[in-house]
């Protein structure tokens, strides 16, 4: 893996764009999963936020254990029932 400085590994931490990016969404699918759970929170350092690599690849590896609900669940939740 080669990114835009042209190192031939991947980082440890990733941005937002390329948290998102590596597992294959766009930044607000990301946001929404981030927030859900179903991705780690970032890490701060200093002035940078950062998600680890490997609990990204973790919660992905996870996405796939989710159970499946009924396809009327959702519809029924947003009405209240």
């Amino acid at each position: 893996m080669s990114d835009r400085r042209g190192l031939s590994y991947a980082p440890l931490g990733l941005s937002r764009e390329d948290a998102a990016l590596y597992i294959g969404v766009g930044t607000t699918t990301f946001d929404t999963m981030v927030a859900d759970g179903r991705m780690p929170k970032p890490i701060h350092i200093g002035k940078r936020v950062v998600w680890d690599r490997i609990k990204i690849e973790a919660a992905f590896r996870d996405l796939g254990d989710e159970p499946r609900g009924n396809y009327l669940d959702g519809p029924l939740k947003i009405a209240g029932r």
